[in-house]
């Protein structure tokens, strides 16, 4: 995996110099929140008009756990439309242009939302909005401050959980409880947490995350590019998945790290 700082020395070495080779033919996934937007914000203008010339030229896919209104929000129309394909909701929802290929609903059971509520109730974050659960196609978005949170709330909250890592230690709790302890069930439907944006926990059955649509490519020709690769991250599964059958995986920390990486594999095409 190619990480932060190896984009920042980038091509100093021959190893490095061989990594970024890129062979044409290539296949290109992107997540969307932090990778090519910032986080629930509009993609970059300048950014936009590169992005788009590189899609024109690629094989080019978007991946998120956000629902089609709200990519939109993000994504230009037109660079929207030239992507093959843009897999919503973890990939539970997929699209061609304004073509619905594929949606796969589910609704959080009773016992796992009671528990994320008990969780709420625990946060010592002190500005919580409401509209603590966005239910999307195939997953649940939960969020301590909210979806109705501002701007500056948002910022408070990403922050917050910077120094308190309460996101992850939710995440943590719930797969202890409602996924290690329940593997054994084979009667279970098996649920797992995963941190998402900077305010979200997504809450998705097994195996129905952003990895299933590996399945749908050669994973040796993909090069896919995401914010939350760590373990526990929303990116993760797939980040690992791909690695294991050949792919590769370029973590970024924002949409300024994507343009720049970019940028200098075009220089090396």
């Amino acid at each position: 995996m190619i990480s932060r700082d190896d984009i920042e020395a980038f091509a100093e070495t021959d190893e490095q110099k061989d990594y970024w080779n890129i062979p044409t033919g290539m296949i290109y996934i992107f997540d969307v929140d932090g990778t090519l937007t910032p986080s629930r914000g509009r993609m970059n203008t300048e950014f936009a008009l590169f992005f788009e010339d590189f899609v024109i030229k690629n094989e080019c896919y978007l991946i998120t756990g956000s629902d089609r209104e709200k990519t939109l929000e993000q994504i230009p129309k037109p660079i929207y439309d030239m992507c093959l394909k843009v897999y919503q909701c973890s990939g539970n929802h997929v699209f061609q242009r304004d073509k619905e290929l594929h949606r796969s609903d589910w609704e959080l059971p009773d016992k796992h939302r009671w528990w994320l509520l008990a969780e709420l109730s625990d946060s010592g974050f002190y500005r919580k909005t409401g509209q603590h659960f966005d239910q999307r196609i195939g997953l649940v978005n939960f969020s301590i401050p909210g979806r109705n949170c501002n701007i500056e709330e948002r910022a408070m909250y990403k922050q917050w959980d910077e120094h308190k890592k309460e996101r992850e230690g939710i995440a943590h709790r719930f797969n202890e409880r409602w996924y290690k302890q329940e593997w054994w069930d084979i009667s279970a439907d098996l649920v797992i947490a995963t941190v998402a944006g900077e305010t979200g926990i997504d809450i998705t059955p097994h195996g129905y995350g952003k990895e299933q649509i590996v399945k749908n490519f050669d994973a040796t020709k993909v090069i896919y590019f995401g914010d939350k690769t760590e373990e526990g991250g929303n990116d993760f599964e797939i980040a690992r998945k791909l690695r294991d059958k050949g792919g590769r995986v370029i973590e970024v920390n924002s949409w300024e790290d994507t343009y720049r990486c970019l940028q200098k594999m075009e220089n090396m095409i």
